[in-house]
């Protein structure tokens, strides 16, 4: 009996040595590995006790990943980094397909060497894996199988105005099916290959880990196309929206075809996204591409004597439910709003994004609109995405402690009112104000306070000293006055500062930022008032004022309520700002309550593109038409984060609901509908979803109101009305518990 039980736990203990180092190592392959290539890594193990398993793994830079055959990660891992020299790891809770006995692991990596907007490469594509089930656990190190992938690599950029791919991370993809290997494949030969080459933390810039903050990808089975048709030897799947694909084909070829697929959002004026060039193999075949790209359309080019048997698509993007709502009986508004959240999710991923085809960048002022919006579109997981933003913005502050935009990425040239926005009151404050997260706003404070107070220089005067920075951007487009734009934008962040100066604990900075804003206010007032013109301009600004300055003075507080007017009548009669500022315009008009101008306007500015046939909102004002968005005024993506603060201005101000406490545990609910004649609006909140029905019956408002459990609303008056009524409450405000409620504003 003790001979078997010494060879029992011999053998136990040979099985646990069999799985490698007790700590996990950085491993590459022993070919180097260049921008968009892949690497293949495999390792066999044999598992004593098949229970519940946790993984860490960490890939420079997507990683796909096989256990015994069945594919359970697809594109795992995020763009580095989340600080300059650190990088993202995924822990998967729950690994599946482990069995008892022998296992088979497979990893397919995708390296993004070049630095771009969005991503900063290490020196050492790679994979780190460190699977933990039970007693046991298997680490990455030189008993695992490396192979560069010879069957994948990155076909050349097309850039016909000669311009250098450094926007965009990734690569095109290449994939020859005459040399590819079948990872789910049972009897998979390695033998062939090198072991894998460990590389230390300090060679690799690996740095240290950090754990992925957001959902991994949400995907959906293979779809069929709403239509397929061929023209030309191109064949084109028509999506049902603007979304997250990777497309797919069957078909059945001589051995050789080359075939290309991309989308119609490829083409984007002189710039280029993503495309996946396909070599066929002899016979029936069918393929995936594992990159995904975006659009209304997928386009396969196929030549002659290669035989389509079906193509289909599946979607994939950030892991969030659609709960909010919006609709009217104005099909406008319906259609800005629908539109606004397809457009807000095709540009979350790794990171929020302007674009999802031509940079797929983290520039701020484009965040700042689309966290705005995520409050009233997503559950909660979409708030994690504004999280991972502000950490990263402010984990990349430069040591004078001016920040940049957009990180992570080369880039690092400040744009002095983009920043303002991000830390001031429409940024760090509104995601507070979203969330109720106090240790995310505690972690960035210090930085916030050296931005503003320290890379920041005030003026005897009380205003500012105008900042160029890197990029001395006050908005696209024509007659931008930026000295007394950027005033704005400082008064705007003075704002939120003071709010989350309170929060922390720092009652003092609130106290002198208050002070600083008094002071800027009332100089404003003085140096940039044009008594003639009867607006706001600043003496060395020649151009006609600028509606931007209008509007953003009145937003920071500082326009006295004696001139709302003269701003209402020019703001009837200048349209110089871009689809990203004339949020801020729309909003300024809806705070001096003048919601009908803010709808005519909004309908004046968007309806172009409303009537489009495209499901999202583009870059800029005009649009041609043809491959790729061309503009009267340049060129541009049919699909920009910024031109969706729209969606915020219809249910923050016309069917007006707002946070009063942090995650919506107190709200005002004020509906003002101008011309419209009923709203119905659904807010998610982690209390439950506020659903509100307002509707005018015979001169009267009747608003049937859902207060989610431990939730208090504030009903306010809204305009053109004398009292609200709920059943024995009445007045100017009532405050209403959770429950049903029916209020008729008289």
């Amino acid at each position: 009996m003790k001979n078997s039980l010494s060879l029992l736990f011999g053998f136990a203990a040979l099985i646990l040595s069999s799985c490698g180092a007790r700590e996990a190592q950085i491993i590459t392959t022993a070919t180097p590995i260049a921008d968009g290539e892949w690497q293949c890594f495999r390792r066999e193990f044999t598992l004593l006790s098949p229970g519940s398993a946790e993984l860490t793994i960490a890939a420079d830079t997507k990683y796909w990943l096989w256990v015994n055959g069945e594919l359970v990660v697809r594109e795992g891992g995020l763009k580095r980094g989340p600080t300059p020299t650190d990088s993202y790891c995924d822990v998967l809770k729950d690994v599946p397909n482990l069995k008892f006995g022998k296992n088979t692991i497979a990893v397919l990596v995708q390296y993004y060497g070049r630095n771009s907007f969005s991503h900063r490469p290490s020196a050492m594509p790679g994979l780190y894996f460190d699977l933990k089930c039970g007693l046991q656990r298997l680490v990455s190190d030189e008993k695992w199988r490396a192979e560069r992938y010879d069957a994948m690599w990155a076909p050349a950029d097309e850039n016909p105005a000669g311009q250098k791919q450094y926007r965009l991370a990734g690569a095109n993809v290449g994939y020859d099916a005459r040399k590819a290997l079948d990872f789910a494949a049972a009897d998979f030969d390695d033998e062939a290959w090198d072991a894998a080459i460990v590389v230390s933390r300090e060679a690799s810039e690996w740095g240290s880990f950090v754990e992925r903050p957001i959902p991994m990808w949400r995907w959906s089975e293979l779809r069929d196309y709403e239509s397929v048709t061929t023209e030309d030897g191109v064949l084109t799947g028509k999506l049902p929206y603007n979304a997250h694909v990777t497309p797919y084909i069957k078909l059945r070829a001589r051995g050789g075809e080359r075939i290309v697929i991309c989308t119609d959002d490829y083409w984007i004026g002189p710039a280029r996204s993503f495309y996946t060039e396909y070599i066929a193999r002899e016979g029936e075949q069918e393929f995936e591409t594992p990159i995904w790209t975006n659009g209304h359309d997928v386009l396969y080019f196929v030549p002659e004597g290669v035989e389509v048997l079906e193509v289909k698509y599946r979607e994939s993007g950030y892991d969030s439910d659609f709960v909010g709502a919006f609709k009217c009986d104005n099909d406008f508004c319906n259609k800005l709003w629908q539109k606004a959240q397809r457009t807000l999710y095709v540009t979350m991923r790794d990171n929020y994004m302007d674009c999802p085809d031509r940079e797929r960048a983290q520039w701020w002022g484009d965040v700042v609109v689309e966290l705005g919006e995520a409050g009233y579109v997503f559950d909660e997981r979409a708030h994690l995405l504004t999280r991972k933003a502000i950490l990263e913005l402010m984990m990349h502050q430069q040591e004078n402690g001016a920040i940049a935009s957009p990180v992570p990425g080369w880039y690092r040239s400040e744009l002095p009112c983009q920043m303002l926005a991000s830390v001031g009151y429409y940024g760090f404050y509104t995601y507070y104000m979203q969330t109720g997260d106090l240790a995310t706003i505690d972690a960035v404070y210090d930085r916030v306070h050296r931005y503003l107070f320290h890379t920041w220089t005030p003026q005897n005067s009380g205003l500012i000293t105008m900042r160029r920075g890197g990029w001395h951007w006050g908005d696209w487009g024509r007659n931008i006055d930026k000295e007394a734009l950027q005033q704005c934008w400082y008064a705007v962040a003075l704002r939120g500062f003071a709010e989350m100066a309170r929060l922390t604990g720092h009652g003092s900075d609130a106290m002198m930022a208050e002070q600083i804003y008094d002071k800027l206010r009332v100089s404003f007032n003085e140096k940039y008032w044009n008594e003639e013109l009867q607006q706001y301009k600043s003496a060395k600004y020649k151009d006609s004022p600028d509606d931007r300055v209008q509007a953003m003075a009145v937003i920071a507080g500082i326009v006295p309520e004696e001139r709302y007017e003269v701003i209402r009548e020019f703001l009837h009669t200048h349209y110089n700002a871009s689809p990203y500022m004339e949020k801020y315009v729309l909003e300024a008009l809806c705070k001096m309550g003048y919601y009908e101008d803010a709808l005519a306007r909004m309908e004046l500015r968007f309806g172009e593109m409303v009537a489009a046939p495209h499901s999202t909102l583009w870059e800029g004002w005009e649009y041609t038409g043809g491959r790729g968005m061309q503009y009267k005024s340049g060129n541009g993506t049919y699909n920009h984060a910024w031109s969706g603060g729209g969606l915020t201005i219809l249910s923050e101000y016309i069917a007006g609901i707002a946070p009063l406490e942090p995650a919506f545990r107190r709200f005002s609910v004020e509906p003002n509908l101008a011309t419209l004649n009923c709203v119905h609006s659904v807010v998610p909140t982690r209390f439950g979803e506020i659903v509100m029905l307002a509707e005018k019956r015979d001169g009267e408002l009747v608003v049937e109101l859902t207060v989610p459990a431990d939730t208090q609303a504030e009903v306010r008056l809204p305009q053109g009305y004398a009292q609200l009524q709920s059943g024995e409450q009445s007045g100017e405000r009532l405050t209403l518990s959770a429950g049903e409620h029916t209020i008729i504003a008289k």
